[in-house]
This record gives C-alpha cells, sequence and structure tokens, in this order.
C-alpha cells in the first residue's frame, strides 16, 4: 500500500498492545491514514538483531500502531524525522489482565523478542517489567519535546478532539471508534453486532468488506495490512510448537 497522507508528518502509535491500539488506529483510517498493524513475521529479523527490515517497512504508510513498532520508537524518530507518536496508556493491573485473556499460554515470537519469553503465562512479572520499562523511556525520551508526542488514555475517555487537535486534522462527523472490548464492556449494540457476525453466512460477510476495500474503506480482516501474513506467522509457530 502507498500512503495517502504524503503531505502529512507519519504517526507513530508507540502505547504497548491492549491499551487500545486498534481502536486508535481504526480513528486514524478514519481520519484517511493507510495503517500498518501488528507483523508477527518482523520476530524473525530482529531475534536475530536485524532492526533495518522492521524499520523500512515502517516507511511505507502513514500510521503504525501496535507491536513491534511501539519498542522501536527511538529507531523510527531518527529515521523518520518530523513524525508525530501517540502513546496510548492503561493501569498496568488492567493491562496484565487483559494481555493474560489474551495471550494465555501460547508461544508468540515477537514477544520473545519483547520480553525475553514467549508465552506469557508464568511469567507476569517479566512481562509487566518490560511495560512499566517502556513507558518510563518513552516519557524520559520526550520530556522536552512535548509537541512531538500526545498521551491518550481511551479508556479514560480520550477521543477526536485530543486526537484531530495533535495532528491538525478536522474532527469527523461520527462516533470515536472503540473495539477489542471485552464482552463484559459490550453495550446493547455490541451485542447485536456480534450476533450478526455469528448468523450472516461468511460469503456475505467477505462479500460485503470486498465492496467497503473497494471504496477505499479498511473495515475486513486485513483492515492494518497484517492479516494474511500474520495468518501464516501463526500457523507456522503453532506448528513448531507442536514439533
Amino acid at each position: 500500500m502507498a500512503r495517502k497522507k504524503k503531505n502529512k508528518p507519519r504517526v507513530f502509535c508507540i502505547g504497548w498492545h491492549k491499551t487500545g491500539t486498534t481502536t486508535l488506529g481504526l480513528a486514524l483510517l478514519d481520519l484517511g491514514y493507510e495503517v500498518l498493524g501488528a507483523r508477527l513475521d518482523m520476530a524473525e529479523p530482529l531475534l536475530k538483531g536485524d532492526k533495518a527490515a522492521a524499520i523500512s517497512l515502517a516507511g511505507k504508510y502513514d500510521a503504525l500502531q501496535d507491536v513491534p513498532w511501539a519498542a522501536l520508537f527511538k529507531e523510527l524518530d531518527t529515521a523518520y524525522p518530523d513524525s508525530k507518536f501517540i502513546l496510548t496508556v492503561r493501569d498496568e493491573e488492567g493491562w496484565l489482565k487483559s494481555a493474560g485473556k489474551h495471550f494465555r499460554d501460547n508461544y508468540v515470537g515477537l514477544h520473545e523478542w519483547l520480553y525475553g519469553d514467549g508465552v506469557l503465562q508464568g511469567n507476569e512479572e517479566l512481562y509487566l517489567k518490560r511495560f512499566r520499562t517502556h513507558y518510563r523511556e518513552v516519557r524520559e525520551y520526550f520530556e522536552e519535546r512535548g509537541e512531538d508526542l500526545l498521551v491518550m488514555n481511551l479508556m479514560g475517555g480520550d477521543k477526536w478532539e485530543k486526537l484531530c487537535d495533535f495532528l491538525d486534522e478536522a474532527v469527523p462527523q461520527k462516533a470515536f471508534p472503540y473495539e477489542n472490548k471485552g464482552k463484559h464492556h459490550y453495550t446493547p449494540k455490541d451485542k447485536i453486532k456480534n450476533l450478526l457476525r455469528k448468523i450472516v453466512p461468511a460469503p456475505l460477510r467477505r462479500l460485503r468488506v470486498s465492496v467497503l476495500e473497494e471504496q477505499g474503506l479498511h473495515y475486513g480482516r486485513n483492515r492494518f495490512n497484517n492479516y494474511p501474513i500474520n495468518k501464516e506467522w501463526r500457523e507456522k509457530e503453532e506448528k513448531n510448537q507442536k514439533v
């Protein structure tokens, strides 16, 4: 995908995963940015100490969110000067609980690079220490560059106004997106949408996504330009774990 916002600074979302990164990515899509999400295949070069592939890939998009991008904020700042950085925050207890439910005892190669161990379960303190270190380092790095860093607490109510003011964008006339909710946070509308996903035949869902993508909209599984690659990588990791 080519950049759509060539006249705008790149936007790097450097909040840790499970802090509202999907929601922020959707908001940037609504603002017209071409967004790249998590890329699990980057584990291969990164575990070998090679960051060049990831940094090069980052330059092809208007905005990035999730991992490994958050952990590469210093390198991205050097490679792409004048970019904007957004740090999504969340209380550490809530983060660990959410991450634990999501990743469980599954091995993730990219997590081995991030944390030193690819499995969260049984390594909660190790993961929490890395989480704390990241937020401390980001704040220290941008301490005298407040104009380049926006801190957003999406779960605390930060929405369009704060984001658009930072990016010098017009506020969209639509509700701020809120994705990846736990079921205990579902509204009646969320429950209806979840039910429809289950009862609408897969071919019809794919057709809808195809039509949206033809219109330049990304609301399917590949909205963050990573679904096929991540799916293939997960299958590869699962196969390797069974050997």
